[in-house]
């Protein structure tokens, strides 16, 4: 199941407010066009924890995981398979 949507309208609410969902791509680059900075990304790690109940942990960290929402939703995709596989 995508979360794209969901998590497309918070990085627009959150870093995006002048554009729409249509005009950001789900590949867009937010860490190379500057659209999230380190802030942005644990403010994006703190938002994920809470709205999808997902720990992230140390070995979770890695910028790519949140580079795009593309990224994010895969991230989350992943980590669903990992707990319900009792990881």
């Amino acid at each position: 199941m995508s979360h794209a949507g969901t998590i497309k309208q918070f990085v627009i609410e959150e870093f995006l407010p002048d554009i729409t969902a249509q005009e950001l791509a789900d590949d867009h680059d937010l860490l190379s066009d500057g659209v999230i900075d380190s802030l942005g990304v644990l403010k994006l790690i703190a938002w994920v924890e809470d709205r999808f109940e997902l720990p992230i942990g140390d070995t979770d960290l890695d910028p790519d995981n949140f580079r795009s929402v593309a990224a994010i939703d895969a991230f989350i995709a992943g980590a669903r398979r990992t707990e319900v596989a009792g990881g």
